[in-house]
């Protein structure tokens, strides 16, 4: 088992971790990258397969339908609340070359459905080879 995580918002970050958690387009996982996640729609079998997860708040609630619709998503990815108001966990199960590609896409799904909510603040990512 391969895991790969990091606190977003840590102000403790190295470069080595920044490195890390950059996409081969540039953007940090934590932001998204909308081009790993159409990546992410006819991946190649061969790719590894990733549990990815990523923690977020908000600065209003997740309308319920929008939580109820993600996971008819056709890339099964699931949207739940935890327990604390404006904090929600967005998981899936993704294939991709890397860890980071695989968040970035996972997070990238966010972005580019902003429906969803268009002010969001990943902070923490992990994923599971």
């Amino acid at each position: 088992m391969v895991e790969s995580a990091i606190v977003v918002n840590s102000r403790d970050r190295s470069l080595a971790d920044v490195a890390h958690w950059t996409c081969p387009h540039g953007e940090h996982a934590g932001n998204g990258c909308v081009a790993c996640y159409h990546a992410s729609a006819s991946p190649d079998p061969a790719l590894p397969a990733w549990e990815v997860a990523a923690w977020f708040t908000t600065e209003r609630s997740v309308p319920i339908r929008a939580l109820q619709d993600v996971h008819r998503h056709d890339r099964n990815y699931v949207l739940t609340q935890p327990s604390t108001p404006l904090v929600y966990l967005l998981s899936a199960n993704v294939r991709a070359a890397s860890a980071t590609e695989a968040v970035a896409g996972v997070v990238g799904f966010l972005v580019q459905n902003e429906h969803i909510d268009d002010a969001f603040t990943v902070t923490e990512i992990r994923a599971v080879h």
